[in-house]
This record gives structure tokens, C-alpha cells and sequence, in this order.
């Protein structure tokens, strides 16, 4: 039977009969109480704390604000312990959370804020400048500021504070006249329960915006059933890994970003500690941190594993308590999974997702990793690959990938005619995405449809020209990307990162004609430092090919 978009949850995945996500947060507060849940600069909330401050924060909102369940609250947040707080507190008070990249410029704030409704903000004092700058124009009535060791004891809270905005100046002076101090609402109702509201299923629970990198960025309107069941499937599968995977588990991924969110809900089903990297891209600083952790997983992406495996202060650390590593956000290239395993000793289970299927559709399962695939589908998850015609192409053959299942969005947030286009007529998800299933049922992704480059009509992949390239010894990143041809229409260029400063052009060229066939050859190679990526690390090809162009001009 069909079910609408984001109104069920799998039964056969659901033991404990959620219905929402704040049932899934009251079990986890009960059962693991005592247990760590959250650590980010050194202070550890256990489930019990977390449990108290998210009430206190409900309260602080039903009693203290006009807000009503349904009204959007934007968060803007790196990765501190205040984040889950925030978010369970607001979901508790019946709000919907919008989650807002801390790097937005003033321009992409407004958007997302007006956009959204959003009639509240928390944000880390170092991004209240930007706000300042266009809140005016939006909806936002209610404003809560907070510092990274608010939640720290006085000496440490004040030491942290101090330095961060007095030494170090990341935080610029701002006017903010509606502010509030987030430690000071969440102190004021520490110990109080807020009034039970009525949230269903179906009721949306966050916006998710996607990146806006083709055009202007929308809300995917991810429900509680959504959440709940992409939780539930993901944790079915990751749970078949060694017991213990998830009791510390490094999350460097921002919990703003769909895929580390949901995953630190797996974390939780688990009774699990997620260690919260504020800052990943301070690679001596992430490699510091670790060194405190016996870790037992790590969720990461492509360029991350291989920035990491390329310092030898991390090579030298102590991996024999690794159960899992699970990729996401970007094709893991054969390179890196070789010289992670090489490193760690861990597998690493790449997964593939969308912001608008909450996000996991297939996971390689532990212990049967296979290396440039994507895993089967998750429970209760129908995948169809389409060809040009729409119809279902042989399996083997490229098409565009398709998805149904509990975890797809409901639609994008009041963008009618957008929701309508990206769905079949039958109710699959069109995801965008080139993919081939194989004969066993496992599904690989070619590449991202828009990224197709078409030489002389035949279909170029910029993943396979990159996998390609990065398992040669002197190449530490590259991404490929098409660029205009008057007699093939166009030919790939490649922009490499290189581990080998006397690597050069003709190398590259010699390397990928004894790999690739010849269309699929760079016609130029450009060396550049390093590679435009999003926040999360994932590489931009459209800059680069927006940069080609306005040079090329």
C-alpha cells in the first residue's frame, strides 16, 4: 500500500512504536540517562543533561515568547553541545527547526530566513555580525546568542569565552537589540517540564535547505516520520557491525548538514557518544583532539580521510578499538578507502543519500563493503532506474536514479510546482543522480547528472576520471569537469592537488591514457592548491567550471 510522503514509519523497523522524534529522544534520555551523549571543547553532557537543558529550553520558549507549535526557529550553530539542546528543545516546544549553515553570507541568511518564516534565531555570537546586517528584513522576533563554553563551568566557560573572542577575535562586535543569552533562558527553567504539545507523524520537524549550487536554495520538508524511519533503517544496518561501534564515535560532519544529524540519531539509538569537531579543516587541531579518544567509529567524507591520512601525527595514532567508518556526501574514491584501511585498519562503508531522503538510501552493509558501490537499498526503500525515455533501464545500464520509501521528503517548503518536478508520476523521487544496479542488487553511482560531460556524444563521468587519477602515488585531490570544444563540444579538464610538487602535466596525461579510454582523457591539466569545497568538505565542481568560464572571458 502507498502511504502520502513523510506520514509513516516502518512497522517491521519499529520495536519500540515511535511516532515522532521527540519519542525517540524521550526513550534514549530514559534508558541511557548516565551515559555520555554529546562532547564538543572538552565538556561531556550525558543523556540525563540533555534531557534537562532541552525542557529547560521548551520552557523558556512556551513561557517566555509568543511562539506557537509550528512556527520555524533557525538554528546557526557549529558543532557545540548546545546544538541537540537547542534542536530537541524546540521540536519539544512544538516548533519546526530550520538549520542554518554557519558560513552564510548576509545575502544567503536573508534568503533562508524569509524563505522559511523563521520567527527565531540561535546563533553562535561569532556569526551575529551577519545576522545584524539583514535581520531587519526579515521575520525574526526572538534572538538567542550563545558562547562556545556556555555550557562549561565558570572557570572554563570564562577562560574559553574570553580567549575565543578577546585573543583569538573571532567574534566581531554586533547590534542585536532583540538578543538574548541562550545560558541565561536555559538556567532560568532548569528543572521544569514544558507543557506536552500535540506533534504527529506527519508534522514536519525540520527545513532542510539544500546548497542552492543550481540555483536558489530550497527547503526540503523533512516530517518527523522522515527522520524517525531514516534513523530506524539506518540503524538496522549499521548495527550489524561489532558491538561497541558507536561508544565514542568522532563526528566531524556539522549537525546542521542532514547526514550527520541523522546519524548522531543512530548514534543515539545506539546509547552511543558522539565527540563533535567544531572546526575539522584545523587539521593539527582535529588531530589533537583525537588523540584523547579511544575511538570506536568515525563518520567522514572523501577529502577528509585523505587530509587526515596524509599527516603522520595521525597515522601514528592508536586505531585498535575501530569498528566502523562511514562515508557520505561526495564519491569515496578507491584511493582513499585503500589508504584508509591501510592506515586504520577499518573498512569504510560509503553510503548515499540526499537532503531530500533525510538522508540515506543505501548503505554498504559491515562486512560486506564493496569498493565503488553504494551498498543495496535500505529497508523499505524502492529504487528504480530510468532511462531517457522514462522507462526502467537493463540492469548494468546507466539511468537516472529513482527512490520511494519512507525516509522521502514530503516536498519542497511552499515551492508547489518544484515538488511536482521532481517527482514521477507514479511518486518516485527524482533524484539527479547517474546510477547503475548490478547483478546482485548492489547500486553504484556514476555521477551526478549535471555533471555529465559529453564528448563527441559519448557520456563522460567526472568520478571515474577522478578515481582514476587519485590512485596515481603523486596526486593528493583532483576533480574533473567539462569544458567547451568546437570539434567534440566538449573535452575534460582536471585540477589537481598534488602530494608530488615535480609531478607534472604530460605525467598526468601518461597516467590516465594508460587507464581511461581516449575520449575520457584530460585535455589539460591545471595544478591549483586546493579545491573549492562546502562546508562539509565536499568538492564544488560548479565553481570551478564557473571559474574556467569567467577566465576563459
Amino acid at each position: 500500500m502507498d502511504h502520502p510522503r513523510g506520514t509513516w514509519i516502518p512497522d517491521e523497523l519499529n520495536p519500540h512504536g515511535y511516532q515522532t522524534v521527540l519519542d525517540v529522544v524521550a526513550r534514549h534520555c530514559r534508558v541511557y540517562a548516565d551515559k555520555p551523549a554529546f562532547t564538543s571543547f572538552g565538556r561531556t553532557l550525558s543523556y540525563g543533561e540533555l534531557d534537562q537543558l532541552a525542557d529547560a529550553f521548551a520552557v523558556y520558549l512556551q513561557k517566555e515568547t509568543d511562539l506557537k507549535p509550528g512556527d520555524r526557529l533557525a538554528i546557526q550553530l557549529p558543532n557545540l553541545i548546545q546544538y541537540p539542546v537547542v534542536l530537541f528543545g524546540a521540536l519539544r516546544a512544538g516548533l519546526v527547526v530550520v538549520n542554518t549553515n554557519p558560513l552564510y553570507t548576509p545575502r544567503e541568511l536573508e534568503h533562508q530566513f524569509k524563505d522559511s518564516g523563521a520567527k527565531a534565531l540561535v546563533i553562535h555570537a561569532s556569526m551575529a555580525h551577519n545576522a545584524e546586517r539583514i535581520i531587519d528584513k526579515t521575520d525574526v522576533k526572538h534572538i538567542f546568542v550563545t558562547q562556545v563554553g556556555d555550557l562549561h563551568g565558570f572557570l572554563k566557560r570564562t577562560l574559553l569565552n574570553t580567549a575565543i573572542k578577546y585573543i583569538k577575535k573571532m567574534e566581531p562586535d554586533y547590534n542585536l537589540p532583540m538578543e538574548k543569552s541562550l545560558r541565561q533562558a536555559l538556567m532560568a527553567y532548569m528543572g521544569e517540564k514544558p507543557a506536552p504539545v500535540s506533534v504527529r507523524t506527519e508534522d514536519t520537524a525540520v527545513l532542510q535547505y539544500t546548497g542552492g549550487t543550481t540555483g536558489v536554495s530550497k527547503g526540503a520538508v523533512l516530517t518527523h516520520g522522515n527522520l524517525v524511519s531514516n534513523m530506524l533503517q539506518g540503524s538496522e544496518l549499521i548495527s550489524r557491525a561489532e558491538a561497541g561501534w558507536a561508544e565514542t564515535a568522532i563526528s566531524p560532519l556539522p549537525l546542521y548538514h542532514i547526514y550527520a544529524f541523522t546519524l548522531s540519531l543512530i548514534i543515539m539509538e545506539e546509547g552511543g557518544h558522539s565527540v563533535l569537531i567544531a572546526n575539522p579543516r584545523d587539521i593539527a587541531g582535529f588531530i589533537k583532539e583525537l588523540k584523547r579518544w579511544n575511538m570506536s567509529g568515525f563518520m567522514g567524507l572523501n577529502t577528509l580521510f585523505v587530509a587526515l591520512c596524509n599527516q603522520e601525527s595521525f597515522r601514528a595514532l592508536d586505531f585498535s578499538n575501530m569498528k566502523i567508518t562511514i562515508s557520505g556526501g561526495m564519491a569515496l574514491t578507491h584511493a582513499a578507502a585503500n589508504q584508509w584501511k591501510e592506515v586504520t585498519g577499518c573498512e569504510i562503508m560509503e553510503g548515499y543519500g540526499l537532503t531530500e531522503t533525510s538522508p540515506a538510501v543505501a548503505i554498504n552493509p559491515p562486512g560486506e563493503v564493496s569498493i565503488g558501490t553504494i551498498g543495496w537499498p535500505l529497508k523499505a526503500t524502492d529504487v528504480r532506474i530510468i532511462d531517457t525515455t522514462g522507462e526502467e533501464a537493463p540492469i548494468g545500464t546507466p539511468g537516472e536514479l529513482c527512490v520511494k520509501g519512507p525516509q522521502v521528503m514530503k516536498g519542497y517548503w511552499q515551492r508547489e510546482r518544484e515538488t511536482n518536478a521532481c517527482f514521477t508520476d507514479d511518486g518516485y523521487l527524482i533524484t539527479g543522480d547517474v546510477a547503475v544496479q548490478e547483478e546482485d542488487g548492489r547500486l553504484r553511482i556514476v555521477d551526478r547528472a549535471k555533471d555529465l560531460i559529453i564528448v563527441s556524444g559519448f557520456n563522460v563521468y567526472p568520478n571515474e576520471i577522478e578515481d582514476v587519477v587519485t590512485s596515481h602515488p603523486g596526486v593528493m585531490e583532483c576533480a574533473a569537469i567539462g569544458i567547451k570544444d568546437e570539434r567534440s563540444g566538449e573535452v575534460p579538464k582536471l585540477f589537481v592537488v598534488r602530494k608530488d610538487a615535480e609531478l607534472t602535466e604530460k605525467e598526468i596525461i601518461k597516467w590516465c591514457k594508460e587507464h581511461l579510454t581516449n575520449y575520457k582523457v584530460p585535455k589539460t591539466v591545471t595544478f591549483v592548491e586546493d579545491l573549492p569545497k562546502s562546508n562539509v568538505g565536499k568538492v564544488l565542481r560548479r565553481m570551478l567550471k564557473d571559474d574556467d568560464t569567467s577566465h576563459a572571458a
